[in-house]
């Protein structure tokens, strides 16, 4: 018993450099204001590394601060571009659907400041596109109108999934 805990002690005491605290977390080069990431040290990809990549956005963010689901995309885009990956080979679809639709509106259509438009602008200048599931907008009465620039509206989330896995996007 004491060996398994004298071992357990050691493991964990050398397991906390891998431990990133929140100051270690570093704004990237493809999405500068968001994203933040924390690099993995010796950790990189070949340039040649190709992604496309389908994130499903859900649920809405807080009334005051970005989509936790929308960031983590600058995320992965911000973390792989300094591990070694070129931007121009990264891929990015945002599909969104259930809560998250209220995060495309813009100011005017939401009665408030959208925390998520300098987000999704700066996403969207990085190449991602924006997919809102047809069947949430007709739920809420959402028309193109009262969407920030650049949202497309598609069929459905389930669609829009099958047909970018058809043209080799991953889910993530």
């Amino acid at each position: 018993m004491f060996r398994s805990a004298a071992c357990a002690a050691a493991l964990l005491t050398l397991a906390m450099p891998a431990l990133a605290g929140m100051d270690d977390f570093i704004a990237g080069d493809v999405v500068p204001s968001f994203g933040k990431f924390a690099p993995v040290e010796g950790v990189t990809l070949p340039a040649d590394t190709h992604f496309k990549v389908a994130f499903d956005v859900s649920e809405a963010g807080p009334d005051d601060d970005v989509n936790r689901g929308i960031d983590s995309v600058a995320r992965f885009l911000n973390m792989n571009a300094h591990a070694g990956v070129l931007p121009e080979n990264m891929k990015v679809a945002i599909i969104l659907h259930g809560g998250a639709w209220k995060d495309l509106l813009t100011d005017e259509a939401r009665g408030s400041v959208n925390p998520n438009a300098q987000l999704i602008a700066e996403l969207q200048a990085a190449g991602a596109t924006f997919d809102l599931c047809g069947q949430t907008a007709a739920a809420h009465d959402v028309t193109p109108d009262m969407l920030l620039p650049g949202i497309n509206i598609v069929l459905s989330a389930m669609t829009e999934r099958a047909l970018l896995q058809q043209e080799g996007y991953t889910l993530n």
